[in-house]
């Protein structure tokens, strides 16, 4: 295996899942990858952590360590011999650094984005851990904020939230036949029962119509993740 690109930390991943028409998906599904479903709906997340001892090839930058980061992903499959690699597709990432943008639009033909960004948690009670994200669009303050069980416990086999965080590729579509593909590696996640959750997003002006209306919608769920040590292997091409 090559030596990672990035390593960090991803601590406390909240994770806000609606479902999806597929047809609204089509046009951003990469070259020779296919929709993934659990219970044969599609899901788009809303998902929002914070990055910690940050390091692209080894070497960690002042200022650049530790920052959030907010997206905007769907789910896809791509079958290599008789196994699939399951992994997902970013509509939007949001971070609050330009050079962060600069180097992954640049270099792994992403579609960052930098905007104002802050985060909180705390525990009101030794039993809860409240967790919040936001991100400013215009003159307003957007965000995803839940209250959880402070104890992460293990994720149950086949359940939504197996699905939800065992995707372990990125997929880009980097030209008209052509995908991009990078293996994300960590430790399965535990996760913290969440209480109650909200969110606020100009999804219009971040993502366009078709979102706006996707996330107009009832969640089907929230997740929050206790989140691991990671690393991105560099980017290959299917």
């Amino acid at each position: 295996m090559a030596k990672p690109f990035l390593t960090a930390q991803w601590r406390n991943l909240l994770m806000i899942n609606f479902a999806i028409t597929p047809a609204l998906l089509q046009k951003y599904v990469p070259h020779r990858t296919e929709l993934d479903t659990w219970n044969d709906t599609n899901y788009i997340s809303l998902v929002g952590f914070l990055f910690r001892d940050t390091k692209v090839k080894g070497i960690g930058f002042p200022m650049y360590r530790t920052f959030e980061e907010v997206n905007l992903r769907f789910y896809v499959r791509y079958k290599e011999g008789s196994s699939w690699k399951r992994g997902v597709v970013f509509i939007k990432e949001l971070v609050p650094k330009y050079l962060i943008t600069f180097v992954a639009n640049t270099l792994y033909k992403e579609k960052y984005a930098t905007l104002p960004m802050r985060h909180r948690w705390h525990s009101p009670d030794e039993n809860t851990l409240h967790v919040a994200y936001e991100w400013k669009v215009g003159n307003e303050w957007n965000f995803l904020k839940a209250n959880a069980a402070a104890a992460p416990t293990a994720i149950i086999p086949g359940s939504e939230a197996e699905f939800i965080t065992e995707h372990y590729w990125g997929y880009t579509q980097s030209g008209p036949e052509l995908t991009s593909v990078y293996e994300v590696t960590h430790p399965q996640w535990r996760v913290h029962e969440v209480f109650d959750y909200d969110y606020r997003c100009n999804a219009e002006a971040l993502y366009g119509p078709a979102f706006a209306e996707a996330l107009a919608q009832k969640p089907v769920s929230a997740l929050l993740a206790e989140g691991s040590d990671i690393s991105v292997q560099p980017k290959l091409r299917l």
